[in-house]
């Protein structure tokens, strides 16, 4: 998915509970939020990442407004190299944000 990422336990079983297309729409976004990261600029507006009110350190990207899809990361620091390194920790509805 990214350069350089990890994922909780807890995101893997909300990525197993989503739709193939759900899967499919993540998949696409995070192929856009890894081109990004990789050319060192700004993140595309589409994607719509920020951190989360209240979670210092952890950050939301919207990859499907319609249908709410979001997923939860934070950046860590990198092993080696300077490519980002991304832990990401919940994926799905709005309802992640309880415990992101």
């Amino acid at each position: 998915m990214s350069p350089k990422h990890d994922e909780t336990t807890r995101f893997r079983r909300d990525f197993e509970r989503l739709t193939p297309e759900q899967r499919l729409r993540f998949q696409v976004a995070v192929a856009h939020f890894v081109e990004d990261l990789r050319a060192g600029g700004s993140l595309r507006p589409g994607l719509r990442v920020r951190e989360i009110q209240g979670s210092p350190g952890i950050y939301e990207l919207t990859w499907d407004r319609r249908h709410d899809g979001r997923a939860t990361f934070e950046y860590r620091t990198p092993a080696r190299g300077d490519e980002a390194h991304v832990v990401w920790r919940r994926v799905g509805g709005h309802a992640i944000y309880r415990e992101p």
